[in-house]
């Protein structure tokens, strides 16, 4: 089973301490410490040191962790206690004096402090979760290559990691060489009929990653064409997903409507024989104005039973609404080419943040526009990994003082089979 991961356990805000391993030594040094009676002095012993380690001069913060190190082993504990403690006080004492002789350089006093506000739920959903599994299951089972139409989801960073483990990913099966018995995955966003139609009869032997919740849109569209309606797709125009949608019919039996604008010039060929089907990962608040206005045209339109918009969508568009008016600026982690991670950014602005931007990963933050700031709010797209996320904290914890919170609006716990082809293997992996 694949598991949407929308929600997580609280972040540190260690992670982005320059010396990384002497901090785990030392840590766990002092946790040992905390069964002594007097753990008050050893929590204000364990926060001054945390505040050390952002100071400037890193190499001698280096030699005092591995001399602590070396000094926990000892066995009078009362008297390493007193030494810590008076270490400390000199140290801080000596790199205030520092600051005040040289203004440029950092004090502990000079970080100013961040409240991280994380969104819950964000990140993978459990179509994504899917697909990503179906091609690393793929790779194990039959090696390397597996060749992916299209990138399996919209980010760089999954995309580059499955590359690196031998996924060749193309944009058409021609691209494919000819007589290969290597696996073809289709992506999450779905495709054509015509694309499994020709890798039948080129002989090759394919998986489908589709988005269950894509492939009943497909479903819906075309029982719909059955009863013989004429079919509204309300989406974003050259997006995989609707390139996908619309090919499950005939060219002309599926009209594209993108904007509200688009709703009200529309001019069907029967206005009393129309049926509705959406793009699965659009804005929730757009999509309701474009079919408020198509309803009220034409009132016999046949509409979802339940919103086509997918849970996950709708689920961090609502966290994203319940954070943005709390904080100074919104960071949204998710690629520009990612329709889901898009509408978190327009969301968080009409929510009334008024710094709200796409990131791919902590690298691209533009500092800039945060200089400023005493709140943050984060979310990642449903295409983002967790490790993106994380990335950008780091990067926020380096510069500030971090406290951050989980702000949880739903929980998930929606699961989708994979092809049986690959069950097997997937459950000797204990997913």
């Amino acid at each position: 089973m694949c598991r949407g991961s929308g929600n997580r356990g609280p972040v540190t805000s260690f992670v982005a301490l320059p010396n990384r391993k002497s901090l785990q030594l030392l840590l766990e040094a002092l946790i040992c410490l905390l069964a002594l009676p007097n753990r008050k002095s050893l929590q204000l012993l364990l926060e001054a040191l945390i505040c050390l380690l952002a100071l400037p001069n890193r190499k001698s913060l280096q030699l005092l962790l591995e001399a602590l190190i070396c000094l926990l082993a000892l066995p009078n504990r009362k008297s390493l206690q007193l030494l810590l403690e008076a270490l400390v006080q000199k140290l801080t004492a000596r790199w205030l004096d520092l600051g005040r002789d040289k203004p440029h350089v950092r004090t502990m006093t000079d970080k100013p402090s961040l409240d991280i506000l994380l969104c819950a739920p964000r990140g993978f959903c459990a179509g994504v979760d899917r697909a990503i599994q179906i091609v690393d299951l793929a790779l194990k089972k039959y090696g390397a290559p597996v060749y992916v139409r299209h990138e399996i989801v919209h980010n760089k960073f999954v995309v580059d990691g499955l590359r690196a483990k031998g996924a060749v990913f193309v944009e058409e099966l021609e691209e494919i060489p000819e007589g290969t018995d290597a696996p073809v995955i289709f992506s999450a966003h779905g495709v054509a009929k015509s694309v499994p139609a020709e890798a039948k009869h080129r002989n090759m032997f394919f998986l489908d990653a589709t988005c269950p919740l894509v492939t009943k849109v497909h479903v819906e569209a075309q029982r719909h064409a059955e009863d013989g309606h004429d079919i509204v797709l309300i989406g974003h125009r050259g997006h995989p997903e609707v390139i996908g949608t619309m090919g499950q019919l005939p060219p002309g039996k599926i009209t594209l409507i993108e904007t509200v604008a688009d709703a009200e010039a529309f001019a069907p060929r029967d206005p009393d024989n129309l049926a509705l089907v959406t793009q699965t990962t659009l804005s929730v608040d757009d999509t309701s104005a474009m079919v408020m206005v198509l309803k009220s045209r034409f009132p016999n339109i046949s509409v979802p039973a339940k919103e086509d918009i997918c849970y996950a969508t709708t689920n961090r568009q609502e966290a994203v609404k319940a954070v943005a008016p709390k904080v100074d600026a919104m960071i949204v982690v998710g690629a520009p080419n990612s329709s889901n991670s898009m509408r978190l950014v327009e969301v968080g602005e009409r929510a009334g943040c008024r710094v709200s931007v796409l990131v791919q990963r902590a690298d691209d933050i533009d500092w800039d526009q945060f200089g400023d700031i005493s709140s943050l709010g984060i979310t990642a797209g449903a295409s983002a990994p967790e490790s993106l996320v994380e990335e950008v904290i780091e990067a926020f914890a380096e510069r500030f003082t971090v406290n951050v919170e989980i702000a949880v609006t739903a929980e998930e716990n929606i699961a989708f089979n994979i092809p049986r082809v690959l069950r097997q293997l997937e459950e000797a992996s204990g997913h």
